[in-house]
């Protein structure tokens, strides 16, 4: 994203905080992964939507109206020292110069400041519950304003602040798609090199290899610990511990994504190790695939938010009695739920710079309708675990999951992540060829 772009953001953001309003966002806390090792330092997504900026230990603060600046940043100072032993920061002169703050103080300064850039006042905008660490030093701030009494103003709101960012964030510009959809065709590229690469005999930790350096090679990141799931891990719906062996007639389910420029890409896909589905892994992988399609389809402006996961429940159903797994009349089977014991999870998620983004599902209680802009996963699965009653044996240990980004456009659905084969017969010709 260029400065223009977190400008806008901000123009829009300021307008709708409105003047007797302050905002607060902190960066996301440093993390220790162990004793003195920190891990991957990773933005706050709603910190970064509205500056661009990359470094901890930093405060965005909106002030809309303020006479000396309404985008103010408290962040570290420029400490060469530090700098030699962990790279360059920006220091105050740097966040007025590169990232459009009108103004700018040591984060060590704070609790000096703010409190008197919060007190003229009316609410105050901060996401309670998003750094619990750093909600104490907001209430501290507003406490030390009623401890001043009468000889203070104390603002009389305090406001949660997701729903007016989180419903910005949810409508994609031009160079959020861009980058959703560069996120989208490098993990295209991994999927592909992993499913060129598996053969029986390896472990699932040498296909995730696979997926990641092809994520390294475009510099870019997993945006979630890959699953890469073979057998009868596939039927474990939030698999990563990728260290089983491959064996010849297992279906292998990977589920990954990069992060491309912060924006996060989502795909899965299912595919057999030996190149060739069993007629019983075919019948469980049409089924969803089938659904996928059905469920893509319903992904235009003015459907609503459950459509293509009503789309999908409907398809599944209606395969699952096609093949005596169910049994009974379409209609009773999906309002009894019956599918269940098989697909558990909804069809799709928002997707943008959060992998599950923000965004409400519903308004006034009503599943929302959809809008061009909007950036959705659609992944229904089946997954026929070992042992369940009922389930004929050549059933069982049988996963699958397909997952694709999807825009909404004024013309329809638009998968992000074209490129990758779908059907069964489109699978087996791709491995072929790869071989």
């Amino acid at each position: 994203m260029n400065q223009q772009e977190f400008a806008k953001r901000r123009r829009q953001f300021l307008s709708m905080v409105g003047r007797g309003g302050v905002a607060i966002l902190p960066a996301a806390p440093e993390r220790p992964r162990n004793k003195d090792t920190l891990y991957p330092y990773r933005q706050d997504s709603d910190f970064y939507y509205v500056t661009g900026f990359n470094e901890p230990e930093a405060v965005a603060v909106f002030a809309p109206g303020r006479a000396e600046g309404e985008f103010l940043m408290f962040c570290r100072d420029r400490d060469p020292l530090r700098e030699q032993w962990d790279g360059p920061r920006a220091g105050q002169e740097g966040v007025m110069a590169h990232y459009g703050a009108d103004d700018a103080f040591p984060i060590a300064d704070i609790d000096e400041i703010l409190p008197g850039i919060l007190e003229p006042s009316e609410r105050v905008y901060y996401s309670v519950g998003t750094h619990p660490e750093f909600d104490q030093r907001v209430l501290g701030w507003l406490g030390l304003l009623r401890a001043r009494g009468q000889s203070a103003h104390v603002p009389d709101e305090l406001v949660t602040l997701d729903h007016l960012l989180h419903e910005l964030r949810l409508i994609k510009s031009r160079r959020e798609v861009a980058a959703l959809r560069r996120a989208g065709k490098i993990a295209v590229e991994a999927h592909q090199r992993a499913m060129a690469a598996v053969k029986p005999g390896i472990y699932e930790y040498q296909l995730d290899a696979e997926l990641t350096y092809v994520f390294r090679k475009h510099n870019t990141v997993s945006s979630y610990p890959p699953i890469v799931a073979a057998g009868n891990n596939a039927c474990v719906l939030h698999y990563v511990a990728n260290d089983q062996r491959i064996e010849d007639g297992d279906l292998v389910l990977i589920d990954a994504g990069c992060e491309y420029d912060m924006y996060a890409s989502d795909i899965t896909r299912t595919f057999p190790a030996n190149g060739q589905f069993s007629g019983p892994q075919r019948d469980i992988y049409t089924i969803v695939a089938e659904a996928q399609a059905a469920a893509i389809d319903k992904v235009r402006p003015g459907n609503h938010w459950n459509d293509p996961h009503d789309a999908a429940v409907k398809t599944i159903t209606r395969g699952l009695r096609d093949i005596g797994i169910l049994k009974g009349r379409l209609p009773s089977l999906i309002k009894a739920e019956a599918y269940r014991p098989y697909f558990m999870h909804r069809t799709g998620h928002w997707l943008g710079m959060d992998v599950h983004d923000v965004g409400d599902y519903k308004v006034d209680d009503h599943w929302r309708l959809l809008e061009p802009g909007m950036v959705m996963t659609i992944e229904p699965g089946l997954y026929l675990s070992p042992g369940q009653r009922r389930l004929a044996k050549k059933w069982q240990g049988i996963g699958v999951r397909i997952e694709d980004d999807v825009l909404v456009t004024r013309h329809g659905p638009d998968v992000l992540t074209a490129g990758l084969p779908t059907t069964a017969d489109e699978v087996e010709t791709f491995m072929a060829a790869a071989r």
